[in-house]
């Protein structure tokens, strides 16, 4: 199995829907990136739950899943299960952002995802950013939508438990969710595991890649 390393790890970008969507679709490796590149950039955006709890356990959390990183965190207040109305000003954060920061790697909601507000995000993600590595992460929900990934990220068992009892300490307000708990979270991470000769990992989708052969004439090395 190949392993894909980005050109450069000195920013990561981490965009979600909902409150609790970063961490739940890749908090593993934000742990394990964080830890091996101490001081890396990291920037957050999130659309939903600005100005409420949720707000204040999006950027609790965030902070525990990026120790060591020098975080910037936004969280807006657009309405919950309501993005494909406001698809304007979903571009234009993205575009806003775009002109002050350059990330070498950015994570968001799959484009395969059947959630009507993350399936907006990811559309809107590559628009904006249409020269970068964009990871979209999954996430298990009542709406169907897991498909089989191309990307994986081995997580150590000590990393998925991590991962886990963070998110229910962060997340309060989350715990009595059927999907928010220990077994729906280790078993998918277990399945991905399987499918890439790990115990547990986190998947991801990716729609577009370019593969920079500098020997080639005429083509030259793709930057992000």
């Amino acid at each position: 199995m190949l392993a894909l390393l980005p050109e450069r790890l000195d920013h990561v970008m981490l965009v979600g829907a909902h409150c609790d969507d970063i961490v739940v679709g890749c908090g593993g490796t934000l742990l394990e990136l964080c830890r091996a590149h101490p001081g890396i950039e990291v920037t957050a955006l999130t659309f939903t739950g600005g100005g409420s709890l949720r707000e204040a356990e999006e950027r609790a959390a965030l902070e525990a899943f990026c120790p060591g990183a020098q975080l910037r965190v936004a969280v807006l207040d657009l309405p919950h299960g309501q993005l494909p109305t406001r698809w304007d000003r979903i571009k234009r954060a993205l575009e806003d952002l775009r002109a002050r920061v350059d990330p070498g790697v950015i994570f968001g909601p799959s484009p395969k995802d059947g959630n009507q507000d993350r399936g907006m995000v990811a559309e809107l993600i590559p628009v904006a950013f249409p020269d970068h590595l964009v990871l979209g992460y999954e996430i298990a929900g009542r709406e169907g939508n897991l498909e089989q990934p191309g990307l994986f990220s081995p997580l150590a068992e000590p990393v998925l438990r991590e991962k886990i009892e963070k998110m229910l300490e962060c997340y309060g307000s989350q715990r009595d969710r059927p999907s928010f708990d220990e077994e729906s979270f280790a078993g998918l991470a277990r399945l991905r595991g399987v499918q890439c000769y790990a115990r547990y990992a986190e998947a991801f989708h990716v729609s577009r890649l370019v593969l920079g052969w500098a020997a080639l004439p005429g083509v030259a090395p793709h930057q992000g």
